[in-house]
């Protein structure tokens, strides 16, 4: 029993991980001192499909996923640049039949935090408010980012799973954007980076176990149409491979994650400081993981100037 859920959690957690990110958009020019605040709802369902050596079956899981978003832009050594932060929270369900056994569990807390940074390389100096409405949007810009997910997450090493992963996560990723008309294509290329979780399922008395992962090359394109200001529509496919796992030195090839998810997001304008942006995504291909349909609803208020002073 205890073995059959070690290998779980070396599915679940990476099923869960940003890897799955659909994120349109991503490396959009603002004005310096833009600021918003997101709050945002995801709903996540669907099948666990694992390495079919290990004796699980009939795996489903949902999670509720409210989650805080803070962003904001400024001047970067002349470039448009950006941070932003988020505070998740998830409520997850999992079920399934362990060696025969009819299994459920239920986890809830704060989930990692993940920060990212970006800056616009090519085609985005910094401006302030007044020069960026008269300065022509470029038709190319060409960003990079880093994004870091701290292990702040609830996490207990005695269950297999846990909602906090016990490591660190990085990724730097370039994103490719070409204006043409009310068409925008965007291209993301971004590898995963994981730091070694040193007290990975250690249940009572037992002796801390070691679960490292190999990199993650993580891809999205989108494809979004104005239908007028601040009103787009997009259409948005990702893949993701790698991420091979070891538990103490000893790899399992079973765990190789080689996936892509589709989506579709829409964002509308409510006023002139809120907007309103829902999104909804399914598996491509899942070879191992979570295969969920995610939907997620977020209401956004943004303002320019000084972080927290609205105008």
């Amino acid at each position: 029993m205890r073995v059959a859920a070690a290998l779980l959690i070396a599915v679940l957690a990476p099923s869960l991980c940003a890897a799955q990110d659909l994120t349109p958009r991503a490396y959009v020019l603002l004005p310096v001192e833009s600021n918003a605040v997101i709050v945002t709802y995801a709903f996540s369902d669907g099948e666990l499909l694992f390495d079919p050596t290990v004796p699980i079956e009939d795996a489903v899981g949902s999670i509720h996923a409210p989650v805080l978003t803070y962003f904001y832009a400024f001047d970067f050594f002349g470039r448009s640049a950006n941070i932003s932060g988020s505070v998740p929270y998830l409520i997850g369900n999992f079920s399934g039949i362990v060696l025969g056994q009819d299994r459920a569990v239920r986890r809830q807390g704060f989930a990692d935090l993940p920060i990212r940074f970006s800056v616009n390389l090519v085609g985005g100096p910094a401006l302030a408010a007044p020069a960026f409405v008269k300065t022509p949007p470029p038709r190319t810009t060409l960003g990079a980012s880093v994004k870091v997910i701290a292990p702040t997450g609830q996490y207990n090493p005695e269950f297999a799973i846990n909602i906090g992963t016990n490591r660190w996560s990085f990724k730097p990723e370039i994103g490719f954007t070409r204006h043409a008309g009310p068409m925008t294509l965007d291209m993301y290329a971004g590898v995963w980076f994981f730091t070694t979780n040193d007290n990975y399922y250690t249940p009572a008395g037992g002796v801390p176990n070691t679960r490292t992962q190999e990199p993650i090359g993580a891809f999205e394109f989108h494809v979004s149409y104005d239908v007028r200001p601040r009103l787009w529509l997009s259409a948005d496919i990702n893949y993701w491979r790698g991420g091979k796992a070891s538990v103490n030195g000893v790899k399992n090839n079973g765990t190789l994650q080689a996936n892509s998810r589709f989506g579709v997001t829409g964002s509308v304008p409510l006023t002139r400081h809120q907007a309103f942006k829902v999104s909804y995504s399914d598996g491509v291909v899942v070879r191992i993981g979570g295969n969920y349909k995610i939907l997620s609803m977020g209401w956004q208020y943004s303002w320019l100037g000084a972080p927290f002073k609205t105008n």
